[in-house]
């Protein structure tokens, strides 16, 4: 699927993109011009290497979706579901992640330098290698994360409770 026809589809009011193969997709907020992807279901789709740059996610199903290698910088993903995605790699800096489900991700080498994770679900997620530096945790629960080499240089609200 193009750019061009997930954005006409989306115009036209679907929201479901399960499986679709977006990689590469350069989805910045300025491409989308007053639209968004809040509650899309891109459930397994293929986001590698994708440029989602400031874009509303928020409450969006990514679950399962492969996103080696994007470049979330600064998007809106508070509440989404990216239970098992695979974000090895990937630029979350400064995204908001407040309240989304990140369990059982895999963002080994991501940067989530300054991301707001607060009140988000990290059970049993990879952050081996990641960098959290300067990232909100607050009321994140980090029981049973693997944090091995990741950076927590000035985090606030780090608990492994």
């Amino acid at each position: 699927m193009t750019q061009e026809e997930l954005l006409a589809s989306y115009a036209a009011g679907k929201r479901d993109f399960s499986g679709a193969d977006l990689s590469g997709a350069y989805l910045t907020e300025a491409v989308l011009v007053g639209a968004n992807l809040s509650g899309a279901n891109l459930y397994r789709a293929n986001l590698s290497q994708a440029t989602l740059g400031k874009v509303n996610l928020e409450g969006a199903n990514l679950e399962g979706a492969f996103l080696i290698g994007a470049n979330i910088e600064a998007a809106k993903l508070s509440g989404a579901n990216l239970h098992a995605a695979d974000l090895r790699e990937a630029n979350l800096h400064a995204a908001d992640l407040s309240g989304a489900d990140l369990s059982k991700v895999n963002l080994i080498g991501g940067n989530l330098s300054g991301a707001n994770l607060s009140g988000a679900n990290l059970d049993s997620t990879n952050l081996s290698g990641a960098d959290l530096s300067r990232a909100d945790l607050t009321g994140t629960n980090l029981r049973g994360t693997d944090i091995e080499d990741a950076n927590l240089d000035g985090a606030i609200g780090v608990s492994f409770d």
